[in-house]
């Protein structure tokens, strides 16, 4: 299968979206494009939506749609994007995103919306041993994924410590509102034939294997 894809990565926190979409980013030699890397990305630039976005971001309040969508349709303009593709991490994630998305990549459309499913058990286990470099945001476990030295970050030397929202009651919040808010964007890319559900459980390897194959899949008998 030829390298680039248009790709789609929704799930819970905790199921390891972030994780497949930069592998998938490299498999397919196409950009990673993360809401929050490219949020700070457009303010760095001093673009039109960057500058509207670092507005609410300042002032500590939720980032209108109108203002995400531009600033992904600015990202999704470059060339490495619109000749390649991309795998898109955090966007869309509300219906009215997910309309704005498929009129910006008219006319090569989406291969596939990836649900990355798994039991909350193991959820509530990933998050509860996460670990977060203070300065860098690097993310370890203390489970399979430790720093180097207890507490160090291994990127920058940085405090590794628990966030206040990681805790068991935070965490089942977050999922609860998560199903809420996603129900309805997952039923709507599973309307138009675009909706892939897969099993986010397994070591990385495994889990990456499975989408390429549904992936490569959807690409092969889909019109171009």
């Amino acid at each position: 299968m030829n390298p680039g894809a248009r790709l789609v990565i929704l799930g819970k926190q905790g199921a390891g979206k972030g994780t497949q979409a930069v592998r998938l980013s490299r498999h397919y030699v196409v950009p990673h494009v993360s809401t929050g890397d490219t949020f700070r990305a457009a303010v760095r630039s001093g673009s039109e939506f960057g500058k509207r976005a670092q507005k609410y971001l300042e002032a500590g309040e939720l980032v209108p749609d109108e203002v995400v969508i531009g600033v992904v349709r600015e990202r999704l303009t470059h060339d490495d994007t619109t000749h390649r593709g991309f795998v898109l991490d955090g966007f869309p994630r509300t219906v009215q995103q997910a309309e704005a998305l498929m009129e910006i990549v008219v006319p090569q459309g989406l291969d596939v919306a990836i649900d990355l499913e798994i039991d909350t058990r193991v959820v509530l286990e990933r998050l509860a041993s996460r670990r977060v470099c203070s300065d860098c945001g690097a993310n370890y476990s203390v489970s399979d994924n430790p720093p180097r030295v207890p507490g160090i970050c291994d990127v920058c030397g940085g405090d590794v410590v628990q966030r206040d929202d990681d805790t068991e009651a935070a965490i089942r919040r977050r999922l609860e509102l998560y199903d809420h808010e996603t129900a309805p964007l997952v039923d709507w890319f599973d309307e138009r034939g675009l909706l892939a559900r897969m099993d986010g459980m397994g070591s990385p390897d495994q889990v990456t294997e499975r989408l390429v194959t549904e992936i490569d899949r959807r690409k092969k008998f889909r019109p171009r």
